[in-house]
């Protein structure tokens, strides 16, 4: 196992699975210019790790994250313009980064998911959250609109009456509502949260981190095709993946099928075989 403290951010990778704790707890994890660049670290070593599957992403203490470090990101660089420019650089940074990962991405969210946090949830591919945290874009509260991405994660998470309900009045939804509303998978009782995420990790894991990626890429590019662009663009994926894992679809996984020995429809097959 790996551990990796730095000022604001805390990383543990062990094994397929890495942990990324946001670590600022006096303050609910708000993000402040020094998160966002030790954020940038542990991405770093995650990807210079080479076999993580899954990312959790969580806050320490009773908070994800109440969003951004509103004194440090924007009171106190905002009459020097470079600086204000180079401080939020590096925040929209690895929005992106963690946006376009290679590995599945998972939120695990209690308390507070204002702003910046509610962004991360809307970030991640899945999102596990306490049924009773609170998600919130209190943006129009102090006189902007969500940015930073930021009403991208509400447009692309949300339907768009719900979307723009938060956006406009900066209301908060509880976990519970959440789910309901498609922001995360799943919302559970506090005590049950780090046995769901658990749960769902050992899920993804198991599967092929090259179909993984892949996976994540199709989606993404299908949502702006149309049928006969999204079919061209999958198959040229799928010739990708073969080449990559050695056609380990074919020669390990559908041979496992033919004898028989797992069900597609019902779990998955045993990486254990592949030989490279």
């Amino acid at each position: 196992m790996t551990m990796i403290e730095l000022e604001t951010v805390n990383l543990e990778i062990d094994g397929p699975k890495a942990t990324i704790y946001l670590n600022r707890p006096d303050k609910k994890n708000a993000m402040n210019p020094q998160m966002h660049q030790d954020m940038n670290e542990v991405l770093d070593a995650i990807e210079a790790d080479g076999g993580v599957r899954a990312v959790v992403v969580t806050g320490n203490g009773d908070s994800f994250s109440s969003g951004m470090d509103l004194e440090e990101c924007f009171l106190k660089p905002f009459d020097d313009p470079q600086l204000f420019y180079r401080t939020n650089l590096v925040a929209l940074k690895w929005f992106q980064r963690l946006k376009a990962f290679d590995a599945v991405t998972i939120a695990k969210v209690n308390g507070f998911a204002f702003g910046g946090g509610f962004l991360v949830t809307g970030l991640c591919d899945l999102a596990i959250a306490d049924e009773a945290a609170l998600f919130g874009l209190s943006e129009i509260n102090f006189g902007i609109f969500p940015a930073g991405g930021a009403t991208w994660a509400a447009t692309h998470n949300l339907a768009r009456k719900q979307a723009l309900y938060y956006i406009l009045t900066g209301d908060t939804m509880t976990g519970a509502q959440a789910e309901q509303y498609g922001l995360v998978n799943k919302a559970v009782p506090a005590d049950r949260l780090d046995e769901e995420t658990d749960r769902l990790v050992k899920k993804i894991v198991r599967k092929n981190p090259v179909t993984l990626a892949l996976a994540k890429q199709v989606y993404e590019r299908t949502t702006m095709l149309d049928l006969p662009a999204a079919i061209d663009y999958d198959q040229a994926k799928l010739w990708e993946l073969s080449r990559l894992s050695g056609n380990e679809w074919i020669n390990v996984a559908l041979k496992q099928f033919e004898k028989r020995s797992y069900q597609p429809g019902l779990s998955t097959y045993t990486r254990s075989e592949q030989q490279s």
